[in-house]
């Protein structure tokens, strides 16, 4: 099985582009997560779509917007809330986890790589097969 994170931007107007996304694809929707990092003092979030994987062909895609919201517990916005507002129309709980910041990896694939790692570890996404 593939497991990709797809990076859309950091969730200024391509955040519209993750709900739909999530919308377009709710038979496949397994998961809507916020990952709240700290960057240079600032603390982040980053929102992630899990799909479940293709069948044909095993290949699962994590759509993100890396790392561009404000952490929505310490600074409430109106990006997070229509994130919510989706997850809730979708049925879904948002998964919340503090994670690493991208910034402390010398390549972005390191950091998705990492990222995987946690999510399979807490059975979040399927293992390694």
């Amino acid at each position: 099985m593939i497991q990709r994170f797809i990076e859309l931007g950091e969730g200024y107007s391509d955040i519209y582009e993750l709900l739909e996304l999530a919308k377009a694809n709710q038979h496949r929707l397994q998961h809507m997560m916020a990952l709240h990092t700290q960057i240079s003092g600032k603390d982040m979030t980053s929102l992630v779509v899990v799909l479940k994987p293709t069948d044909p062909g095993k290949f699962q895609a994590l759509y993100i917007c890396r790392e561009g919201i404000p952490n929505p517990t310490i600074l409430p916005n109106k990006r997070y809330d229509l994130f919510a507002q989706t997850a809730k129309e979708l049925g879904k709980q948002i998964i919340q986890l503090t994670v690493k910041p991208s910034e402390i990896f010398n390549e972005k694939d390191l950091f998705y790589q990492h990222l995987i790692g946690i999510l399979r570890l807490n059975h979040y996404i399927l293992p390694l097969q």
